[in-house]
């Protein structure tokens, strides 16, 4: 298994300031979710969550940054209250996968917040977020967007590691207060 760091190639440079697009996503709670809400958002997208048997795509592992979806979900989890003591109105996890597909591993990682699917790549072309393809799947590129008020305030890209995402994100929100 590799665990090199995914180099920053850029792909997340223009982000920064952008107003989020007026689009909705299903989320594994059943509702619509729209990001351009007032309120502090925070969102972070990841590639996938394996299947319960743990199979990977091939050729996953030699993909620098791919591994670590669900230790990424559960610091987010085990982080949320005080994200929410931080001023976060919201948190999400987002992927390409399906919602159906995301509820098992939003169950099976008892997480506090939804997760929104992506699954028509809508907001990925809209924000031109980075992906890949793995599998004959288009996946996100790690990558954490802070949005204040409709907007995206800070962007974490690349994420490494992804259990530690979760962290940066409080240091950063504890450095504006």
């Amino acid at each position: 298994m590799t665990t090199s760091a995914p180099l920053d190639d850029g792909a997340a440079s223009h982000l920064q300031g952008i107003e989020m697009p007026a689009l909705t996503l299903p989320a594994t709670d059943g509702t619509a979710v729209s990001l351009d809400q007032p309120g502090l958002t925070v969102i972070y997208a990841y590639p996938r969550t394996s299947p319960p048997d743990g199979a990977a795509l091939d050729g996953w592992d030699e993909i620098p940054g791919a591994r670590g979806c669900t230790p990424q979900s559960c610091a987010f989890r085990d982080h949320f209250a005080e994200l929410t003591q931080l001023g976060a109105t919201r948190v999400f996890g987002l992927s390409t996968q399906t919602t159906e597909y995301q509820k098992e591993a939003a169950a099976r990682l008892h997480l506090p917040f939804p997760l929104l699917s992506d699954s028509g790549l809508s907001l990925a072309g809209a924000l031109r977020l980075p992906t890949f393809e793995a599998g004959g799947l288009t996946l996100l590129k790690r990558l954490t967007m802070i949005i204040e008020n409709g907007r995206i305030a800070n962007v974490f890209y690349p994420v490494f590691p992804p259990d530690q995402n979760a962290q940066a994100v409080i240091d950063w929100l504890s450095s504006r207060t």
